[in-house]
């Protein structure tokens, strides 16, 4: 299992990571799909479980350390951990209705697999952007303490 190596300059990764944390909070109501929620919360229709609370706090914490890797592995060359990452988010994206993201994800699993390294940075950049996309929803979806 050997690692691809790609041209990505530190600069971009730390410019991404600047830009990734300058995002705005403001909450984009289409970042999570309304019948992918419905699901989730017929499963729980009382609430009594939290199982929503539950599966957006697992989500969440998801985003903190998978993001972070993603941008690390990218800096670093290393396809592999870039494909790891990108098909985790994509199958958890889309089991809380982020469908925008997990198609992104699908999009950079699938170009890193075909070896389609141009335009690559592109693509993590665009999961990231729409990372912080879904943030703000996933926030309104959870009680404040």
């Amino acid at each position: 299992m050997s690692t691809s190596s790609l041209q990505a300059p530190q600069e971009t990764s730390r410019q991404t990571r600047q830009d990734v944390a300058a995002a705005p909070e403001v909450c984009d109501p289409t970042a999570l799909d309304a019948s992918a929620l419905a699901g989730l919360r017929e499963l729980d229709p009382q609430g009594r479980s939290g199982l929503l609370e539950r599966v957006v706090k697992a989500f969440q914490e998801s985003l903190a350390r998978l993001a972070p890797q993603l941008l690390s592995a990218m800096a670093a060359g290393d396809t592999k951990v870039v494909r790891h990452v990108a098909h985790t988010l994509k199958s958890s994206a889309a089991s809380i209705g982020a469908l925008r993201l997990s198609a992104l994800c699908a999009e950079l699993e699938a170009a890193v697999r075909g070896n389609a390294l141009d335009g690559l940075q592109s693509r993590v950049n665009g999961v990231c952007a729409e990372i912080e996309n879904v943030k703000p929803a996933l926030e309104q979806l959870t009680p404040k303490a």
